[in-house]
């Protein structure tokens, strides 16, 4: 098992599903409307008060920075080179919601300095709530997000946009290079897929040859020496450890074939186990880092309230190091994550990780360290 020490390199930050829209728009500022057509909730403020009623109350409205509350400390200290996150909400303030969708997530364009607080340089949008306010409501996000400096991958006014590449300056370094897709068996509507002249996401119909060299011939032509390739997969149901044979193999070849140096996987609403392949990192599912779920019931085996923020050190091509800070959700903020918190997540990766090859040490505190066999 090696985790190597490095002076000289390009750190990442990575994180899971950013759902800053529902109950976390209204604590903010600038609330939108909080009208939702959801079976049995028919108004956003409702997972505000689920959320006070479990952990107690939240004056508002809350600063732009409140939603990141302990993370922010935790970036100061850690300083990484490039930010990026799945942000799963539009940003909008459309009233049009996507029909016969149950769920649908819209933060107010008012708003998105919460984003900018934690210095967020790329969304990633290839996901199930982009287009949950319909195309008016991608179109504002996008809009929205660049016109704020943040870079975007996964969606876009066409297939060729959807499918591009964020490019990422890191000055003196390198490059960070995010490309985005989803699979459909993370309930991405077929109707989102971006087309030839169809605004969309960057939706994968299978896992097949032809995909695998349309990946590999985007990567070769953006790629320089040197650059640092995150693939961002938006895949699999909210809720379970078990890794599908497909979703592996899959991460595999973009590794072999395509050139990429990060699959940086999301959508289960909890951390999943962690593969370093070739030198390369795979993260099958990073879980949900803000969300506003504390409040419901179900699935408290998989400890939703409990997050990691990755940060993937790479060096001429390879992982060099990767550490892990442990948060947990409260009052809709992130906080340290308790001491109970922090040894379940051990316990939990390193039973993941044995069939994988990796484990994780304690630094101190909420800090991790990944350790893996130097083969494979």
């Amino acid at each position: 098992m090696q985790a190597v020490q490095v002076s000289s390199a390009i750190t990442l930050f990575l994180c899971g599903d950013v759902m800053t829209g529902r109950g976390i728009d209204q604590i903010l500022p600038h609330p939108g409307r909080p009208e939702l057509f959801e079976n049995f909730v028919h108004s956003a403020r409702e997972y505000v008060r689920l959320a006070e009623e479990k952990n107690g109350p939240i004056r508002r409205p809350v600063g732009f920075d409140y939603v990141w509350g302990h993370a922010l400390d935790v970036l100061r200290h850690t300083a990484p080179d490039v930010r990026i996150m799945n942000l799963e909400t539009a940003v909008t303030t459309s009233a049009q919601a996507w029909p016969g969708k149950g769920i649908h997530y819209r933060m107010h364009p008012a708003n998105l300095p919460c984003l900018s607080a934690a210095g967020v340089d790329c969304c990633v949008l290839a996901n199930n709530h982009v287009i949950d306010w319909g195309y008016q409501g991608l179109d504002d996000t996008l809009r929205s997000l660049h016109q704020a400096g943040i870079t975007t991958a996964g969606a876009g006014c066409d297939a060729e946009e959807a499918a591009a590449p964020a490019v990422l300056d890191v000055p003196g370094k390198g490059r960070v290079l995010v490309f985005a897709c989803a699979l459909g068996d993370c309930g991405v509507p077929e109707a989102w897929r971006a087309g030839k002249a169809r605004p969309g996401v960057n939706l994968l119909r299978d896992l097949d040859a032809r995909n695998m060299q349309s990946i590999t011939e985007k990567v070769r032509a953006t790629k320089r020496a040197g650059d640092v390739v995150v693939m961002s997969i938006h895949w699999g149901g909210n809720w379970g450890f078990r890794i599908p044979a497909e979703h592996r193999d899959f991460a595999h070849r973009l590794i072999d074939s395509a050139g990429v140096d990060i699959v940086h996987g999301h959508s289960s609403h909890h951390v999943k186990g962690i593969e370093v392949y070739r030198g390369k990192l795979i993260l099958y599912g990073c879980g949900d880092f803000l969300n506003d779920y504390e409040g419901i019931g179900g699935y408290e085996q998989f400890r939703g309230d409990l997050a990691l923020m990755y940060f993937p050190v790479m060096k001429d091509g390879r992982l060099a190091r990767l550490a892990l800070t442990a948060t947990q959700i409260r009052r809709l903020r992130d906080y340290p994550a308790p001491e109970e918190g922090v040894r379940w997540l051990m316990e939990t990766l390193n039973r993941e990780g044995r069939t994988l090859g990796t484990q994780v040490d304690r630094l101190t505190g909420t800090e991790l360290l990944l350790r893996w066999r130097s083969a494979g």
